[in-house]
């Protein structure tokens, strides 16, 4: 199992969009998250800042990402979601939420 936290901007106008948008979330996305191996997923908000955790349970995390990244009804998702979202200017080239490295963990 592989712990990720990511992070990404919010605009402050979108909140309460972004929230409303997540308190439902279509049933066609959540299925594809769990096809793609991912699990415990959370979006945590902090002013403008969210904070993504979840923990991949597949063997070939590239090859998820792009299966979820293909799927027609998350790119539809991804149509409302990413324009609310502000990537950090901290983050590697191709990616929009900055990966972030772990520094601790306990059980």
């Amino acid at each position: 199992m592989r712990r990720v936290g990511q992070i990404i901007g919010l605009k402050p106008d979108a909140i309460e969009t972004y929230e409303r948008l997540h308190a439902a979330v279509w049933p066609e996305v959540l299925a594809t998250i769990h096809a793609c191996n991912i699990r415990n997923y959370t979006i945590f908000r902090h002013g403008t800042l969210l904070f993504a955790y979840f923990e991949y349970v597949g063997e070939d995390y590239e090859a998820d990402m792009a299966k979820m990244a293909a799927d027609p009804k998350t790119q539809e998702w991804w149509k409302l979601t990413d324009p609310l979202q502000e990537p950090v200017e901290s983050r590697a080239p191709g990616e929009w939420w900055a990966m972030m490295r772990e520094v601790f963990h306990t059980d």
